[in-house]
């Protein structure tokens, strides 16, 4: 039996799977069995997966699903986003070509594939390293770095046509029942924002752009846009990669300290994290709240690479935050003076 799944029915925490891929450290495979185990032993069923052939290269896919059948997870128990556009290639570097650093002991390497053809070649790749479990919301994955390849104008049209041929893909995958949702997950939300104005979309992920520290008064005017067509919004990297909540790593990148260009990312974190001491809250429950109050969001995307911050990651979602603290992240300008929905 194959789950039925509502694009506008998420739960509040919906579990990110990049560390199943070894982003930023390499787990053996009984830990990520565990991390998935706990998943479902605190979460109301069907358990949320999002996950990308992008992740590890497929080995988020791949560690995903050994680990659901490990667990003999019932497909109709679990349900699977599956943002599509890279392809597992063959590892012919020293480490992998996308997103150096990152990444880490993987025995693979991946390409961007953005076509009609290369996305269900993903797609069934992706079923493959699932071994046995199916998608039911599939996404077009970083069509922004795509874009970003553009030598001039003339070029940058075509690829958004690759994009736009794409969708035509994901919605025959639909129309014939293989599929369920149709969304898309990207970085940049202005690209997003051009591909909601072309294509009918049941859901968006917004990474990295959507947070505490980041919420421009035009994304929310977009978000509002989204939630009157009934877009469901997934809000994803929350921490800007781990930054807000302690770690070195921005948005992906390992950022530097005393580099003069950081000076004031560093002093925001640390305002903030005299701020949440003052009040007794921890920053990722801060950073979770705020995510989540944001009219039109239904979810936040959370992951980890240890088991006991599961549950923990779930208990952020309801977490109350008085509201002298939002006050006081106003006064502060840690968060936009203007910003309407604290």
């Amino acid at each position: 039996m194959k789950n039925e799944v509502s694009s506008s029915d998420m739960p509040p925490v919906v579990f990110g799977t990049s560390g199943l891929g070894n982003l930023y450290v390499a787990l053996d495979e009984t830990t990520k069995c565990e991390i998935v185990k706990e998943c479902f032993c605190h979460s109301p069923k069907p358990v949320v997966f999002d996950t990308a052939g992008k992740y590890g290269a497929g080995l988020a896919l791949e560690s995903l699903g050994k680990s659901l059948k490990a667990l003999n997870v019932k497909p109709e128990n679990v349900i699977i986003s599956n943002k599509l556009g890279w392809l597992r290639t063959e590892l012919k570097t020293d480490e992998p070509t996308f997103e150096p650093g990152v990444w880490k002991d993987l025995q693979h390497d991946a390409i961007q594939k953005i076509s009609y053809d290369g996305i269900i070649e993903c797609f069934e790749q992706g079923n493959e390293l699932l071994g046995g479990y199916t998608p039911q919301m599939v996404s077009v994955h970083d069509p922004d770095e795509y874009l970003a390849n553009a030598r001039d104008a003339n070029h940058a049209a075509k690829l958004y046509e690759d994009i736009l041929d794409a969708y035509e893909a994901l919605y025959d995958l639909k129309q014939t029942g293989k599929i369920q949702a149709i969304g898309v997950g990207a970085k940049n939300w202005k690209v997003i924002q051009s591909i909601a104005n072309d294509v009918q979309l049941d859901w968006v992920m917004i990474a990295n752009s959507l947070t505490i520290k980041n919420h421009p008064k035009e994304l929310l005017d977009f978000i509002q846009e989204l939630q009157k067509k009934g877009v469901t919004i997934i809000n994803s990297a929350v921490f800007h990669s781990g930054f807000l909540i302690g770690s070195d790593y921005y948005d992906y990148k390992l950022i530097e300290p005393t580099a003069p260009a950081n000076k004031a990312l560093f002093q925001w974190r640390a305002d903030f994290f005299e701020l949440c001491q003052s009040f007794g809250i921890k920053p990722a429950a801060a950073c979770v709240q705020f995510a989540l109050k944001v009219p039109g969001v239904a979810s936040v995307a959370l992951n980890t690479t240890a088991q006991k911050r599961v549950k923990e990651n779930i208990d952020l979602a309801s977490i109350e935050i008085p509201v002298e603290f939002w006050t006081s992240m106003k006064a502060k300008g840690l968060i936009r003076d203007d910003y309407p929905y604290l």
